[in-house]
């Protein structure tokens, strides 16, 4: 039997998943919320953020794009740039009083995006600038290398700002940018593997069934300005108590 304790943060995980995913991302921010709230090591919490974040974001990525919400073009320029970022920054462990802070910063930001991209309609399309995107691509992937996001809370907001895709076709661009930028950030720091904890095949399990809940509701039933709204709000919270624990 598995004790309360796992129970417990698995649940918390399966949540955010859920919401996180009904809007294409794969949940990291919410899942080292989760984990630093249950007093998780930081050494614990990055590699096992980026490891529920290939899974999820392989996953929602597929039915995203199956459902024709991908820009290509986008994803490629994108990637160019962000995964040998991503690699590089996978290689930075920081220290938990430095950690923490940011990971708070992290989450304040990524509430408040939440927050304005509610009130956003879609923009005319603009043909991609390839040099900027790649350049968006470096500066995101090195972060979530750092930090252990897949860095789709600072992508998606920027790419609907800039006019590039739909909201509906960023949820697909940003699920599949997640995945590679997870893939590298991971690589980059192997060794922290080491460290992944004996419970992540529950974390696993928990992830998968709400991902499987999130994007069925995302691409077919849910309105995506509640979803974002409840989110806001949740990592505002999480934000300010990391920054004051």
């Amino acid at each position: 039997m598995f004790e309360v304790h796992t129970l417990l943060i698995a649940g918390c995980l399966f949540a955010g998943a859920i919401l996180y995913t009904s809007v294409g991302h794969a949940g990291a921010s919410a899942y080292i919320a989760v984990m630093t709230l249950f007093d998780l090591p930081p050494l614990v919490i990055k590699p096992t953020a980026l490891t529920l974040n290939i899974f999820v974001s392989s996953y929602t990525s597929f039915r995203y794009i199956k459902s024709n919400f991908f820009n290509r073009t986008l994803f490629l320029f994108l990637s160019i740039g962000s995964v040998p970022a991503a690699y590089i920054g996978g290689h930075i462990n920081l220290p938990s009083h430095i950690y923490k802070p940011i990971i708070g910063v992290l989450l304040l930001l990524s509430g408040m995006r939440f927050l304005v991209q509610a009130m956003q309609t879609d923009k005319a399309h603009r043909k991609v600038n390839r040099g900027l995107a790649i350049f968006i691509g470096a500066c995101v992937g090195l972060l979530s290398g750092i930090t252990g996001t897949g860095g789709g809370i600072f992508l998606s907001p920027l790419i609907i700002w800039l006019g590039w895709v739909s909201v509906k076709q960023a949820s697909g661009t940003v699920a599949a940018f997640i995945f590679v930028n997870s893939t590298a950030g991971l690589l980059g720091n192997l060794q922290s593997t080491s460290s992944l904890p004996n419970e992540l095949p529950v974390f696993l399990v928990a992830v998968l069934l709400g991902a499987f809940i999130g994007t069925r509701f995302g691409i077919t039933r849910f309105s995506s300005v509640g979803v974002k709204r409840a989110l806001g709000f949740v990592l505002l919270i999480a934000g300010a108590k990391f920054l004051l624990a």
